[in-house]
């Protein structure tokens, strides 16, 4: 072959090797534009934009008569866009930028004119899309935001990009709070109703398409948010009353305060429906104020003391050991001791607090609250058979969580007789007064409401529904968690053992009320410090629980108060004082309770002295108290149907209206839709006016009023 026909093959071999290279990349751009076009589209995409979450607004929390406890407010974060289509020309930014700048200052003060212009100069020079300008913007703000130059030309035009977030919010601050609860942005278990209902407050979060421009910022794609599209949490209608849990609040650190406590707790309870309508918690901190920094009624388990005794006296009464007559020999007091058969060397040494004599009706034993005597009657009636007294607690479900609406019950201890616990000489006599088991507050509050509830002891409630844009989508009724603990006869009789400690016993002095009566028990506890046990510290809880009123039970409550340091230990002075101011308040104010008011006429010839005027209201009061006329049949065409008399105070018109015996109010409210001026002399009721009922005088004139 000769050398041109050699160099000719080898021309024409690399022109169809690049014709087939050139061939291949056509055919690969081909197929990367028409087959595989949309995944690197996709790809590209993926790159440059972004779904960011949008929450959803949290729904609220409100108390049982309709109060907001919690709620979310919008709140905003504030951007802005250098190179909007309105302020695109320098002349158009800069023309305005200054003004921008004093309206900002004037609004947020944390920068001055001169340094907010600056910000935005710099952020123009930098080419910045997605400029921070504040944030943290009320909604008040932003309306005054929007109506600022530069940014009043519109979210396209001006430039102004606005990103909401949700604050919570607490209305009545402390009121409550840990109950309502809190979330935290880094914790996943929130606390109270807010941890125990997230599902149903947090909502349903939405997205919204983000997209990355230069600088590595995401901006929104679409302001309107279309797909931000975020479903907002359900409300939660607590059981709480905004009044009762402000009443239990001030009324217990009130006294904490007093008296120098290391912490303190209350619990109000509907009685039929088990609904919590005030639950307080104070700790003693360091620098001696008191805050809510546990909720020690749900979640602390201690030794209740003499509380107790209801379950060992409902024990008895009801396995029908004793009656209420039954004798037994307190021993003035004591020290009553239980003596170890083997090596004869004391085992318990049990004391009372009250020299109260020597034998004693079970009854009296109870409502002083006697530990010697409780110790007794439980060894008598159990002592061969412990595991009765243990099995019949239990039966009660007093060593089981209530199963609480939030999170953080505390594990009630009851012993069983047998178990590795079980101590033959100490455990039987010590459970009798209330030690070697523990129960919660809230736990011992629900036994005794079980009393007040004609043995039937049912779930503490927090929450009463859930609703979603106005409609009751879940409703809650209290859990039964025995449908009676004990036959109508013992109850019948622990019933009066509870009011006697009220009437005769220790609760007498601080609790007893003569408007109304109260049934409980006060329990006095020595707080074991560890492994040194009692005598290591004199530190005690003292508690009072009970239900009123007691004839008719509308409301349970419980007080637990923590080592007092000033003053005395015993419950009757710690705790009483506390039930008994909020139960004095709570009585006063629920109109749903049937007031008995004391009524005292002699002869029964003269209604009750009252001030004139507003005859609807005087109606309305003197129907609630059972006030009946006296002499309705010499009132001839007057409405007696409220019991008590009622005739309209009617005037022709131009005439003065007749206001003796009409306080200030109510004289000054007629005068002046007659038409008169009004001069005032004294204090007290209308006793004479300078001008005749009756006596038709012009309006503008000065009538004088003389009061008493």
């Amino acid at each position: 072959m000769s050398i041109r026909t050699n160099i000719l093959l080898r021309v024409y071999l690399a022109f169809g090797l690049i014709l087939l290279f050139a061939l291949a990349v056509v055919v690969q751009m081909g197929r990367l534009q028409f087959i595989q076009g949309e995944k690197w589209k996709a790809m590209a995409s993926k790159m440059s934009t972004k779904y960011e979450i949008v929450e959803a607004t949290r729904g609220n929390i409100l108390s049982v008569d309709g109060a907001l406890l919690a709620t979310s407010v919008p709140e905003y974060e504030l951007h802005m866009d250098m190179f909007a289509g309105g302020i695109y020309e320098d002349k158009h930014f800069y023309g305005k930028v200054d003004s921008l700048a004093d309206k900002l200052a004037q609004l947020y003060p944390d920068k001055s004119s001169t340094q907010y212009s600056r910000m935005l100069r710099n952020a123009r020079k930098d080419s910045a899309r997605y400029q921070l300008i504040h944030r943290r913007v009320t909604f008040q703000e932003l309306k005054q935001i929007k109506q600022f130059p530069i940014f009043k030309l519109g979210k396209y035009k001006g430039g102004l990009i606005i990103e909401q977030k949700n604050k919570r919010m607490l209305p009545f601050q402390s009121l409550a709070a840990r109950t309502i609860g809190y979330k935290n942005e880094n914790v996943n278990n929130a606390v109270g109703l807010e941890g125990a209902y997230a599902e149903y407050i947090n909502g349903e979060n939405g997205r919204r398409l983000m997209q990355r421009i230069a600088g590595g910022v995401y901006i929104p794609v679409n302001n309107d948010d279309e797909e931000a599209i975020a479903k907002d949490g359900a409300d939660i209608i607590s059981t709480i009353n905004v009044n009762f849990q402000d009443l239990a609040q001030k009324t217990l650190k009130k006294h904490l305060d007093s008296i120098q406590a290391d912490f303190g707790t209350v619990v109000l309870m509907e009685v039929a429906t088990g609904e919590v309508r005030a639950i307080a918690n104070f700790t003693r901190t360091p620098e001696g104020e008191y805050k809510e920094k546990f909720n020690y009624a749900i979640g602390y388990e201690a030794e209740p003391g003499s509380t107790f005794k209801l379950a060992s006296y409902m024990a008895l009464l009801d396995d029908k050991k004793i009656d209420t007559g039954t004798l037994v020999d307190v021993m003035h007091g004591g020290p009553y001791q239980i003596i170890n058969p083997r090596n004869g060397r004391v085992a318990l040494k049990v004391k009372d607090a009250d020299d109260e004599g020597g034998v004693i009706s079970a009854r009296r034993a109870f409502e002083k609250s006697s530990n010697i005597g409780a110790v007794k009657l439980i060894n008598k009636a159990y002592g061969s058979n412990p595991s009765a007294f243990t099995d019949k607690l239990r039966s009660w479900h007093l060593n089981e969580r209530n199963g609480l609406q939030i999170a953080g019950e505390g594990h009630p201890f009851v012993k069983a007789a047998g178990s590795k616990h079980w101590n033959n000489l100490q455990s039987l006599s010590q459970m009798a007064y209330g030690y070697e088991s523990k129960l919660s507050p809230l736990q011992m509050l629900t036994f005794y409401n079980s009393v007040a509830n004609n043995g039937k002891m049912i779930a503490p409630l927090f929450v009463r529904e859930i609703r979603s844009m106005g409609n009751t989508i879940e409703r809650f009724h209290a859990k039964v968690i025995n449908p009676q603990v004990c036959s109508p006869e013992a109850l019948a009789k622990v019933k009066g053992l509870l009011e006697g400690v009220v009437l005769e016993g220790t609760g007498k002095t601080h609790i007893k009320n003569k408007l109304y009566t109260v049934a409980g028990k006060t329990g006095t506890a020595q707080i074991a410090d560890g492994n040194r046990g009692y005598g290591a510290k004199n530190s005690h809880q003292a508690s009072f629980c009970g239900y009123f009123p007691a004839d008719n039970p509308k409301y349970s409550m419980i007080v637990v108060i923590s080592n007092p340091r000033v003053g005395l230990h015993l419950a009757a002075w710690v705790a009483g004082p506390v039930f008994r101011k909020i139960a004095d308040r709570v009585y006063a104010s629920d109109i749903e309770i049937k007031h008995k008011a004391p009524a005292h006429f002699v002869g029964n010839t003269t209604m009750p002295k009252v001030k004139q005027g507003n005859l609807a209201a005087i109606k309305k009061v003197y129907s609630h108290l059972g006030v009946k006329p006296l002499y309705a049949s010499a009132n001839a065409g007057v409405d007696t149907s409220a019991g008590l008399p009622y005739e309209e105070n009617q005037y022709k018109a131009g005439t003065v209206p007749s206001v003796k015996g009409m306080g200030l109010s109510d004289a000054l409210y007629v005068l002046g839709n007659a038409g008169y001026r009004v001069g005032v002399k004294g204090a007290g009721v209308v006793t004479a006016q300078s001008v005749t009922a009756g006596a038709f005088t012009p309006k503008g004139t000065k009538i004088t009023l003389e009061l008493q």
